[in-house]
């Protein structure tokens, strides 16, 4: 048996997703506040938005893992892809295989959903990461750039 479950984020989870995402912007250094935490939330809840949640949870149904995904045009492919935004652990249960259960549920909704793949980027220092995605995922030869607009109002 799993020692995780993987379900679709539920109103019922926002404070312990508030403090995952919370770990996950301060993991990364960005400022992050409730008011913007509260914005991405109702992104999740809205069924019109593009961006969707799964939630990790342990044996007692505590929330423990976290993973933002949306998905995306393909036109080169002529297809579609998943785009993970964001995956984030509690660190009391890193090494725990709580990311390995959020990705095979993400694996089997980009199959259900038709998806060529999934696609996602981390930091060049996020070194541990790179532990997992080399096992479940290709490396790609594309870098990443940034064209800065104006911040949203």
């Amino acid at each position: 048996m799993n020692e995780f479950t993987i379900v679709p984020a539920a109103p019922r989870h926002r404070q312990a997703w508030g403090r995952l995402y919370a770990g996950y912007a301060a993991f990364y250094e960005v400022d992050q506040t409730e008011e913007m935490r509260d914005r991405v939330w109702g992104w999740i809840l809205d069924e019109n938005h593009e961006v969707e949640a799964l939630i990790a949870l342990d044996t007692s149904g505590t929330p423990v893992g976290l993973a933002h995904f949306r998905q995306f045009a393909r036109p080169l492919a002529a297809g579609s892809g998943g785009y993970l935004d964001d995956l984030f652990v509690d660190p009391a249960f890193r090494g725990r295989k709580v990311v390995d259960a959020l990705f095979s549920c993400l694996k089997a909704e980009g199959a259900k959903r038709g998806w060529g793949l999934i696609r996602w980027i981390t930091a060049e220092d996020n070194y541990r990461a790179p532990g997992v995605y080399d096992r479940v995922a290709q490396r790609t030869r594309w870098v990443t750039y940034d064209l800065a607009l104006s911040p949203p109002p």
